[in-house]
């Protein structure tokens, strides 16, 4: 072989090696790009794989329409308290007290009703200001003072927690009771029954809130100025964005879906109980970084959240039928809690 037919040899091999290193990375881009425009996509394609391989296995089993519903309805208070840990943690935040904020509520809505003689009605409302009220001294305390959203929510988790079992004096108050007289505190946990499907009001508020929260985060002036304030808040100040007003209104809003999940709390165990929902601060991050939405904030969507939330439902579900050990549900979703935040680095690192 000549020098020359040798080089040309060279030069088309070196081609080759090109184009294919050109055709993966495109398609790593493409993938990169696809699952940055759609967030939610990666938490579906899990679920959605999830549903299938659990029902193949157990077949119609998990596929009846009680056990599909039944999912749903497992899930609607971590999805409703998952709603609102995903407008902190879309502004850069994190919200530790919105588990004991929805057991204040819902303490405040049973002892308003039965130890002071209020109109169920009006102490419904007395409890969505209580959590109203401790969203808005964590955005204060966010936006105003300017300490960390972490160190804050926790600081008010231990409060709102103390003054929980203080006012109550750890007393449940029995579903017998509330049913006899305040049967309004128990009205999420009413049920609508269709050819096996059994849906609950608990449910429905769920999926109502979802698709509110989707319109106005993706179609509102509010919404877009959340994500900027997410993605870089200095940007966002200097664009004219009233940032601090936008952190606050987001902390109270997060306060009253909180008490929203409080309520449906209520109607999910029949009770008032001030021990209910011990974990729902943690079940709702759970749920929201699954759910493929960016810890670090500016992007992510809360129908991926509902995903997320769904896909530890059919876990639980699933292996629950299966007759496996509880502990594996646990460590199978820290699995999934590692793989979806590696997925937000590999995203975050292709895209820069």
């Amino acid at each position: 072989m000549s020098t020359q037919d040798y080089e040309a040899s060279l030069n088309e091999s070196a081609d080759n090696v090109a184009t294919f290193d050109n055709e993966r990375n495109g398609v790593l881009t493409w993938i990169q790009s696809t699952l940055h425009r759609n967030p939610s996509l990666v938490p579906l394609i899990v679920l959605v794989a999830s549903i299938a391989g659990f029902g193949l296995y157990l077949g119609p089993k998990f596929f009846s329409p009680f056990a599909l519903t039944l999912i749903l309805q497992q899930v609607a208070i971590v999805g409703i308290v998952g709603a609102a840990q995903t407008l902190v943690i879309l502004t850069a935040g994190i919200d530790l007290s919105v588990g004991a904020i929805m057991v204040l509520s819902s303490v405040v809505m049973g002892q308003f009703t039965f130890r002071y003689g209020l109109p169920a009605e009006l102490a419904v409302l007395c409890g969505f200001a209580v959590g109203a009220l401790c969203g808005y001294i964590n955005g204060v305390l966010v936006a105003i003072v300017r300490l960390p959203p972490f160190i804050v929510t926790l600081g008010m988790w231990q409060i709102v927690l103390a003054s929980n079992f203080l006012y109550s004096a750890n007393e449940t108050i029995r579903s017998q009771d509330i049913a006899e007289k305040a049967q309004i505190l128990q009205f999420f946990g009413s049920k609508i029954k269709y050819e096996g499907a059994v849906f609950t009001y608990g449910v429905i508020a769920l999926v109502l809130l979802v698709l509110l929260l989707s319109y106005v985060l993706n179609y509102t002036a509010w919404g877009r100025h959340v994500y900027a304030v997410g993605d870089d808040i200095e940007a966002a100040e200097l664009s004219g964005v009233r940032t601090k007003r936008i952190l606050i209104s987001v902390y109270v809003v997060a306060g009253l879906i909180c008490s929203l999940a409080g309520w449906a709390l209520i109607g999910r165990i029949g009770s008032v109980s001030p021990t209910a929902g011990q974990f729902a601060n943690i079940e709702s991050i759970t749920a929201v970084v699954i759910g493929g939405i960016s810890l670090f904030g500016g992007r992510g969507s809360i129908l991926g959240m509902l995903f997320g939330a769904l896909i530890v439902g059919v876990f639980s579900l699933g292996l629950r039928l299966i007759g496996t050990d509880p502990q594996w549900t646990y460590l199978l979703i820290g699995l999934l809690i590692i793989l979806a935040v590696a997925v937000d680095q590999w995203i975050r690192k292709v895209s820069t």
